[in-house]
């Protein structure tokens, strides 16, 4: 199983970013996925999920609003939209795969950094 994150970069505070990440190896449509984060000296923290049906979202209070993951099963892609990025949102974002309802996030991505300047 592989799990490819891309699209970090380099935003002004106020900016936005997307980022993708391209499963393989895994019957994509049966995994809630997830986006993480981790800043420098802080750790890991839960972003926001998607369930193996698109519409079932939840979100970390910190980014409502302003994020949207989505995910697309044809191309198996999860995907986090971030707009009005703040400083405090930099940090190495991971992508993350559970199984069903396990809550057990088996397999993660590389990661991809994410750096907003103020």
């Amino acid at each position: 199983v592989q799990l490819q994150a891309s699209g970090g970069g380099l935003v002004q505070a106020g900016g936005s970013l997307r980022l993708s990440c391209a499963a393989s190896g895994l019957t994509f449509s049966n995994y809630d996925m997830s986006w993480f984060r981790q800043a420098p000296g802080k750790e890991r923290e839960f972003v926001a999920v998607v369930r193996p049906n698109p519409a079932n979202t939840y979100y970390a209070d910190s980014v409502k609003g302003r994020f949207t993951i989505s995910r697309d099963n044809a191309k198996i892609t999860v995907y986090l939209q971030m707009n009005s990025l703040k400083p405090e949102d930099t940090a190495v974002y991971y992508c993350a795969a559970a199984f069903g309802t396990t809550g057990r996030y088996e397999y993660w991505g590389q990661g991809t950094l994410v750096t907003v300047s103020s």
